[in-house]
């Protein structure tokens, strides 16, 4: 097997694991949690078949939501992210996007949070918008999305950060 088909495999399982087993315990104020296994959305290739992607996106969401008893939320955020990455990178990254040049392990700290920043935002707006399902709660959809948005955006950039590979 490929040495990179190993390496998405087992991002895919340590993400899904450390969300599961430490970051849904995390409970900032009772209400914050970071949601770390976007990291796996992130760091997909650019050249990854936008079908296959999306089924990845989607079983990595239905993991979280089989751990976790939440009804499929969590696939259905994971799907929407995905889905919506390729915008993201083309409106963060520009033509290095276009032209597959980019790496976000060569990044500048500033265009990596923002990126990480607007895909949590989208993930964490149907996240909660389809957890509480009612327009009644609006305000603690945008207060879940806001606190719980933040954390996980600094904490995935400094995962993201501390992983990175040093270019020789």
């Amino acid at each position: 097997m490929n040495n990179s088909i190993l390496l998405y495999i087992s991002r895919f399982v340590a993400l899904v694991l450390a969300q599961v087993i430490l970051f849904n315990h995390i409970n900032f104020l009772g209400y914050i949690n970071p949601y770390i296994y976007i990291i796996y959305i992130a760091l997909a290739p650019l050249n990854t078949h936008k079908s296959l992607f999306l089924f990845v996106s989607f079983l990595l969401g239905l993991s979280i939501d089989m751990f976790g008893d939440s009804g499929g939320v969590h696939a259905a955020a994971c799907v929407s992210t995905a889905f919506s990455r390729p915008i993201i990178l083309r409106s963060v990254f520009g033509l290095s996007y276009e032209f597959q040049t980019m790496k976000l392990s060569r990044v500048g700290l500033v265009p990596l949070f923002t990126y990480v920043a607007a895909l949590v935002s989208i993930h964490h707006i149907i996240l909660f918008s389809l957890e509480y399902f009612n327009i009644a709660h609006i305000l603690q959809i945008a207060k879940k999305t806001l606190f719980s948005g933040i954390l996980s955006s600094v904490v995935i950039t400094i995962i993201l950060i501390f992983f990175r590979k040093k270019d020789s």
